[in-house]
């Protein structure tokens, strides 16, 4: 699909309002270190679907009973190559965190018994066997384990916090993630790469809010409009613009919109930096609070 690339030499518009938009509008080396994230779905991971589509062509010319056999152990295979697939970015996921939830589902584990049983019946079909099919099912999910691992099994980083807010948390989270899913599909349909990176920008941000909450769930009442009313407000603007500029390619249109985007980016980061000073304020009445305490019992404590 053919992308509009704005810069100097653009026709839109002079080279002087060009340089001054761009001056205005370009990312931070932070945030464009941020948005540089690879996808989780290696080579490797989409190699696993290969088996399963040379299965099922040697499958066609033996029989219907060799056929089935074939058919249903592509059908496990292609299953736990996709679940391999969710699992993979699911792992991403909880390693971009400091604070996560184990995974309710494990994805990646269940695909090497996925994989294991399509091995078991692609051996039985070729020779009939409950031995040689076991053997082949178990070294394949073996081999699966060890290359792509497993799953977390545990919480991280959720000691002390209460489980009720924390879920709370989750659920607000999850929300604002569809929301910025929204702005990331409006704009690839606005087929404009600047306003694809400008979008990416504040999303990187707008995330650096979600964690902030994570790690504290106390947040949440004063960071709730931003994951709510602000984000769908976004998104809601980001759906229009791109209806508009896809069709009429309006040049003010553009402008107001990454004018938007600015602001949006602004207030979010302002939002994160004073809730970390507000923990940071909390620690310091805590530690405060302690020594006071220690002191009283007789503790000397020096404070430089």
């Amino acid at each position: 699909m053919a992308q509009q690339f704005g810069g100097k030499y653009s026709p839109k518009g002079s080279s002087r309002d060009s340089d001054k938009a761009a001056a205005s509008r370009t990312p931070s080396p932070n945030a464009a270190s941020r948005n540089a994230t690879a996808d989780p779905v290696g080579l490797r991971a989409n190699l696993m679907f290969i088996p399963a589509g040379l299965l099922l062509l040697l499958s066609i010319a033996d029989g219907a009973t060799g056929l089935a056999l074939g058919l249903v152990a592509a059908a496990l295979w292609t299953g736990g190559a996709l679940l391999l697939r969710e699992g993979l970015r699911a792992k991403a996921a909880y390693d971009q965190r400091r604070v996560a939830r184990r995974p309710a589902l494990p994805r990646k584990i269940l695909a090497a018994v996925l994989i294991g049983a399509g091995a078991a019946l692609a051996a039985w079909k070729a020779e009939p066997g409950l031995l040689i099919a076991a053997i082949y099912g178990l070294a394949a999910c073996g081999l699966h384990l060890a290359a792509f691992g497993i799953d977390p099994l545990k919480d991280k980083g959720t000691e002390g916090i209460d489980q009720f807010q924390q879920n709370r948390v989750a659920r607000a989270v999850e929300e604002a993630e569809f929301s910025l899913d929204a702005m990331t599909d409006a704009a690839l349909r606005a087929r404009d790469r600047e306003v694809e990176e400008r979008v990416e920008q504040f999303q990187a941000v707008a995330r650096e809010l979600f964690r902030t909450v994570e790690e504290d769930p106390r947040d949440l009442t004063a960071a709730r409009k931003y994951l709510t009313v602000y984000l769908q407000g976004a998104k809601d603007a980001t759906v229009k613009f791109a209806d508009i500029y896809n069709r009429s390619q309006d040049s003010d249109a553009r402008s107001d919109y990454l004018t938007l985007l600015t602001d949006l980016e602004q207030n979010f980061a302002a939002r994160t930096r004073k809730m970390l000073l507000e923990d940071r304020s909390d620690l310091t009445i805590e530690i405060d609070v302690l020594r006071d305490r220690l002191q009283r019992e007789g503790v000397h404590l020096d404070r430089s």
